[in-house]
């Protein structure tokens, strides 16, 4: 199924990642608006505190499933479609 234990490895980390529910809805929202500012992921959230969105984003990002632009003080999510098609195709449906 996986060609190395990279590729294995890198599967554990983006399943952990949308495990939670709220990652999860991260994920799902970046995949429908592409290049999102925490700020505006927030309001889209609504119930979100900055500090948790923000540790949410950063596991997203680490496991490859996100990937982020910045422009001056400001940092744009959008979703890795080349991991996500790999490992997580249903964001993509």
């Amino acid at each position: 199924m996986f060609e190395d234990n990279a590729d294995a490895r890198q599967a554990v980390k983006v399943y952990k990642a949308l495990g939670e529910p709220t990652r999860l809805k991260i994920a799902m929202l970046l995949t429908e608006e592409q290049n999102l500012c925490c700020s505006d992921i927030k309001d889209k959230l609504e119930s979100v505190a900055g500090s948790t969105l923000s540790h949410h984003l950063k596991l997203l990002t680490d496991c490859g499933l996100l990937e982020l632009r910045k422009d001056g003080t400001y940092i744009f999510y959008r979703v890795n479609r080349e991991v996500a098609q790999k490992y997580a195709p249903f964001l993509l449906v």
